[in-house]
């Protein structure tokens, strides 16, 4: 093509390209140094699988002194969502994922290499497509939707393989008169790339975790821009890792078959080309058989179930940072008490085949990571969770904060070995209730089961109270425990119950069930003399009492 057609199509930008790259100056960073960055599009909500693309992301970027960004891909206008940016931005900053450049939850930006909003973009864009047309690497198209439909009947018909290509990319043969007298009819046009692959030809596609695949080189005509003025995914994302200096570019592996036509754009504009690494995509098992998490099907697909079933978000990036690297969990189990940022990630760890969603596994990973928290931060974080899913709880909660974090203190070690009780912020409710008149639903259905068991269980709780007190420290207060079973022939020794059963009713341990089951309704619970203590005397008698 000419400078003539080119300028016919985009007669009066801002500015050249030579201008917009010197507004993008190479990075200054220390050798070895990576730039990464998460670039959704906000057509919905935040997916769990793109807080795990942020996470690996920023890990990455983080771990070797670099740079990480989130931009926003926003070019498919017809998509977009109204909120949906602000909630991938809030997403990031919720999760404590930090970003050095982009978009933040307010829509403001920070970083020197922006617009980092795509549509804020299209004069950059345009000014490389008008660069590609007077080099005759790209062309106008000028077919409607009923032209493409009868070239696609007409492949079809020919037994052809789909696409514009080749002797169907009939727009590539028009001269530059036929191309002048188009544009100035007005007639609308796209801008497609002149493809010099051959399909009968291999290509090799790089990727750093799939390694080397050999695929049939691109010669597809593909859209560069859009009639609307905004380009596509292919031509805006080298445009914007190039100029932003992206050295690694992550992102899901349904992308992996665009590798030739990628690496082809990158050759045609004269620009180095980043390292791609494609993750698989989360999945979950159903009926037997593996299959990604769904938008439309799953509701854990969405960042939001998590917040409002109450999993930490602490938990959630120990979980996803789990799947990723196998290793995190030996060296988590190593360094307990260690922040997430200290686990030396690789990315060449991560599978190839998508990472399998357990819900058992979270749950068992957010007790531990609850575990090792304060009973101040669980009292806040509990908070911060209930003012916004349950509001009478909230209330309860902060006219009791001072009770709240001594029931919360039970058990709990800074080693993390103590009570795990808690893997959401909604269980705390669960777990309280006995304390409090207006949460106390009396005696679980096991518990009830665990008394009918225990004929004499009255009596030994009327026994019990006649000499309870809440003065006793824990050591009186399990000698009169051991003075119950001994009245009531339990044995008083594990040794001597394990040694010789037949001779006893059950052990203490049965005694301490029947009163904690009186006490908290459960068969479980954390250390039953502290219970006892922050519930008080009177409420001690009552619930001995009340069999």
């Amino acid at each position: 093509m000419t400078q003539k057609i080119a300028d016919l199509l985009f007669p009066s930008l801002p500015f050249t390209t030579e201008e917009v790259l010197a507004k993008y100056p190479s990075r200054d960073l220390p050798q070895g140094a990576q730039v990464l960055r998460v670039a959704p599009s906000p057509t919905g909500f935040m997916h769990i699988g793109g807080i795990y693309a942020a996470l690996v992301s920023e890990r990455v970027a983080h771990q070797s002194q670099g740079v990480f960004m989130l931009r926003i891909e926003d070019t498919d206008l017809k998509r977009e969502k109204e909120g949906a940016v602000e909630l991938i931005a809030s997403s990031l900053e919720e999760y404590s994922i930090p970003m050095d450049e982009g978009v933040k939850g307010d829509l403001t930006e920070i970083g020197a290499y922006g617009p980092y909003t795509q549509s804020k973009r299209r004069d950059i864009y345009q000014a490389f497509v008008k660069q590609m047309v007077a080099e005759d690497k790209a062309y106008p198209c000028f077919c409607s939707e009923e032209d493409i439909t009868a070239l696609r009947e007409k492949e079809i018909a020919l037994g052809a393989r789909p696409g514009y290509h080749g002797q169907f990319a009939t727009c590539r043969y028009l001269t530059e008169a036929q191309q002048e007298e188009k544009i100035k009819k007005g007639l609308p046009w796209v801008i497609r790339f002149k493809s010099n692959g051959n399909y009968n030809e291999k290509c090799i596609a790089r990727d750093i975790l799939r390694g080397n695949r050999e695929f049939p080189q691109n010669d597809l005509d593909i859209v560069l821009l859009k009639s609307d003025g905004l380009p596509t995914y292919h031509f805006a994302h080298i445009v914007d890792d190039h100029l932003m200096g992206t050295t690694i570019v992550l992102r899901g592996d349904e992308w992996f078959s665009s590798l030739p036509l990628h690496f082809q754009l990158f050759d045609a504009m004269g620009w180095k080309t980043p390292k791609y690494a494609h993750i698989a995509p989360i999945q979950k098992m159903e009926e037997g058989a593996k299959r990604k998490l769904s938008k439309r099907k799953d509701p854990e697909a969405s960042i939001t179930f998590y917040a409002e079933q109450g999993y930490p978000k602490q938990s959630v990036l120990e979980y996803l940072m789990n799947l990723a690297n196998s290793n995190f969990e030996d060296w988590r189990r190593q360094n307990p008490v260690s922040p997430l940022t200290d686990f030396p990630f690789k990315l060449k760890k991560m599978g190839s085949a998508g990472a399998l969603f357990d819900f058992v596994k979270l749950l068992s990973v957010s007790r531990d990571t609850v575990a090792h928290m304060s009973a101040e931060r669980v009292y806040e974080e509990g908070l911060e969770w209930a003012e916004k899913y349950d509001n009478a709880f909230a209330l309860l909660m902060k006219e009791n904060k001072e009770k709240m974090i001594k029931i919360l203190s039970i058990e709990r070690k800074p080693s993390g070995k103590g009570r795990k009780d808690i893997a959401l912020w909604s269980d705390i409710k669960k777990e309280v209730s006995c304390f409090f008149d207006a949460l106390w639903e009396g005696i679980s259905e096991e518990g009830k089961a665990f008394l009918l068991e225990h004929k004499e269980a009255k009596e030994i709780a009327l026994s019990y109270q006649k000499i309870y007190s809440s003065a006793d420290d824990n050591q009186v207060w399990f000698d009169k425990v051991k003075q119950i079973a001994d009245e009531f022939n339990y044995a008083t020794s594990m040794k001597d119950y394990k040694e010789h059963p037949e001779n006893f009713k059950g052990s203490v341990s049965d005694i301490a069930s029947l009163i904690r089951v009186l006490i908290t309704g459960k068969l479980q619970s954390p250390d039953l003399h502290d219970m006892m203590q922050i519930l008080g005397e009177d409420a001690v008698q009552k619930r001995l009492s009340a069999l």
